[in-house]
């Protein structure tokens, strides 16, 4: 019986007594007053009782709850605790992530279970498991099925949302309309073969000496320069260098211009880079007036020039074409006005214009690291005028323009379309052929820049993506080729024989710390202007010898040799090559302390023949046999002779056993080692 009960059942016994006392109390004391007896309504009097009087009731019922609690505190007493059987809280399944195209190790990754869990999960289904590898890819019914025999659940995984970055790109405005247009003066390229002339003419053009000022007489960068003609024109010239090295940078120039004057020697006819000139002409769409050049001399064959000329599509007009061709001599100047009146001509016929208002335009021709402006890029501006001021983009690079200067070095205060520019104030050094956009805020400029890093990495992801699916592919394919051996066996049979099969490889596995068996040549390139850099750097792309020694670019900048070049070929054991660079005395000193090459040139070719000399001294000697003299007989003699001269007898001993007869004949060689040679050539 519950406790609270038995208290409250107590205590109304308790009051019930109470009253039975009071009442009778009273009734005595009554019944004293009247001397009769009073007949109450609550608890009539009977004359006989039937059992016993009410305070024998009390007593008695005031013992047996006395005796019930006490048998219910002994029983309690007695009694042991009954505890309640506790409610197992109801086993949560495990939830596996999942997403389309899972293979069977990504699947038992996302379980925490092992690959053969996996396969004993799908064993009693349709699946061909003995076709099943671990990189087999599942469809998503049978990651469902396999999920659902381990007594799990699963979920999708959700995909990661990245948020799409606005684009905050630098454009170029739309086409101007035809009221804008001003005429402007034309663009032209002097394009040809290495040592054609075509410096020698620009040099008598333009009346200086530019030409004795080029190492080794040939040109070794890009120049843009303005020139007054006596008829009063005004022509923008850009010198391309002819040499093999730098037809990169002509192909930009063959982009930027608007006439091509192509030089031929006429004692040398076309050759090599000829050919390629005319392909960046025509690959621009760019008109091409013929110099042919050296016509002084008395070997020169202009007709045979011209006639070579047929064979690349150059048809002159004296065969039926529409290009131009001028006999000049440009060491004697001979003919050259002829040259400039063709050119206006073609210029006029062309109607150049472009629109000298809004934004600037244009394209970086070159560019060059400057001890006391810094970052330098020469420019050809296409549209608007440039200002000091302005805030320019190129690239990946952005300027404020702090000067501007004319080719001869003079200030400018503005460069308005077809004029070249050398421009100071960029923030790091532009590459040449970049095109230049005019932002309204260096703000904007900064977001440029951002934007199109942002897009280039993009891009690199991309590509390394690619490469890895590639091998990736390549690597199953090779896998599943290795497998065809076991084909019919199962698959833990067929894991067992392929570990078995592959064991002899482990003892053959090379050591990570283990050196590299090709020889290697590190180096870092330094260069005066971006275009000679990257000229530089097309010629090493060119290299094919590998497999002799390694060439390996550790570096590669603009600017004079600094103590960080010095600390990258130390760090790397390579070698430091200079191109119209210089290496101050410091550097030269810590060169010499670290036992660091520094090797300085003037003329590219010179410096890739150093390159290859270089490459060739890591190769080993080469041991080769020559031939001396034979010996036709034996006899036995008992003395030991170091020597045998001509024409004497002698006994062999020889070390090994040979069948030796008589008639065989025994030849004497002397070994001489012979330095290797790098077999790579760059064009030259």
């Amino acid at each position: 019986m519950n406790r609270g009960i038995l208290l409250r059942l107590e205590t109304l016994v308790q009051f019930n007594c109470a009253c039975r006392r009071l009442h009778a109390l009273v009734s005595r004391k009554s019944q004293r007053s009247h001397g009769r007896p009073i007949q109450s309504s609550m608890y009539p009097i009977s004359a006989t009782h039937q059992g016993p009087p009410l305070w024998q009731k009390d007593t008695l019922l005031c013992v047996a709850l006395t005796q019930y609690r006490l048998l219910a505190t002994k029983k309690g007493k007695d009694q042991k605790k009954y505890k309640l059987p506790q409610v197992k809280p109801k086993q949560v399944k495990q939830e596996v992530e999942i997403w389309h195209n899972m293979t069977i190790e990504d699947l038992a990754r996302a379980m925490d279970k092992d690959i053969d869990h996996v396969y004993e999960a799908l064993l009693h289904t349709t699946l061909d498991l003995d076709a099943l590898e671990p990189h087999s890819v599942l469809d998503d019914v049978w990651i469902k099925e396999a999920i659902k025999k381990s007594g799990m659940k699963f979920k999708w995984a959700k995909l990661k949302e990245e948020k799409i970055r606005e684009n905050k790109d630098a454009v170029k405005r739309p086409p101007a309309e035809p009221a804008l247009l001003m005429p402007r003066p034309p663009v032209v390229t002097i394009m040809g073969h290495v040592d054609h002339g075509k410096t020698t003419l620009l040099d008598k053009l333009r009346e200086t000496q530019v030409a004795a000022m080029e190492a080794g007489g040939i040109t070794q960068h890009i120049g843009a320069f303005h020139v007054h003609l006596p008829s009063g024109e005004k022509l923008t010239f850009l010198d391309t260098p002819g040499h093999a090295a730098f037809s990169a940078i002509r192909a930009r120039g063959a982009h930027v211009t608007d006439i091509v004057i192509l030089v031929v020697a006429a004692d040398d006819g076309v050759m090599k880079q000829t050919v390629e000139s005319i392909r960046h002409a025509k690959d621009a769409k760019v008109p091409i007036i013929l110099a042919v050049n050296k016509c002084d001399k008395f070997e020169a064959d202009p007709d045979r020039a011209k006639k070579e000329l047929l064979a690349h599509n150059v048809v002159c007009e004296e065969y039926g074409g529409d290009v131009q061709a001028i006999h000049i001599s440009a060491l004697k100047g001979e003919n050259l006005q002829a040259l400039a009146e063709a050119t206006v001509t073609l210029a006029e016929v062309l109607e150049l214009k472009a629109d000298p208002t809004g934004p600037v335009e244009g394209v970086v021709i070159e560019s060059r690291s400057d001890k006391g402006k810094g970052p330098v890029s020469t420019a050809i501006i296409q549209r608007g005028t440039l200002k000091k001021g302005c805030v320019i983009v190129a690239g990946r690079s952005w300027a404020k323009v702090r000067l501007m200067f004319d080719e001869n070095g003079a200030v400018m205060n503005a460069a308005g379309p077809s004029i070249p520019v050398e421009i100071v104030g960029w923030k790091e050094l532009p590459s040449a052929g970049e095109e230049i956009l005019e932002v309204e805020s260096e703000q904007r400029a900064r977001e440029v820049v951002e934007w199109r890093t942002y897009v280039e990495e993009q891009e690199k992801i991309k590509e390394d993506l690619e490469v890895i699916e590639a091998k990736q592919k390549e690597h199953r394919d090779t896998h599943k080729k290795q497998l065809e051996a076991f084909s019919n066996l199962h698959w833990r049979k067929r894991k067992s024989s392929m570990y078995m099969a592959n064991k002899h490889l482990l003892s053959t596995r090379p050591k990570e710390n283990r050196e590299k068996e090709s020889l290697t040549l590190p180096v870092i390139i330094k260069g005066d202007v971006d275009g000679s850099v990257e000229a530089l750097l097309d010629v090493i792309d060119s290299y094919d010898a590998s497999d002799q020694c390694e060439l390996d670019l550790v570096h590669f900048g603009v600017g004079d040799i600094s103590e960080n070049d010095i600390e990258l070929a130390d760090t790397f054991k390579g070698i430091v090559y200079g191109f119209n660079v210089n290496a101050n005395k410091a550097v030269q000193l810590m060169a010499d302390k670290k036992e660091i090459q520094i090797k300085l040139h003037k003329v590219i070719y010179h410096l890739i023949e150093d390159l290859k000399e270089e490459l060739s001294k890591t190769l080993p000697p080469l041991i080769e046999e020559h031939v001396t003299g034979a010996l036709t007989s034996l006899k036995h003699h008992k003395d030991d002779v170091q020597t045998i001269k001509t024409g004497m007898e002698c006994g062999l001993t020889l070390d090994k056993e040979f069948d030796l007869k008589f008639g065989d004949e025994i030849v004497c060689y002397e070994e001489k080692i012979v330095a290797q040679k790098i077999l790579w050539d760059p064009g030259f």
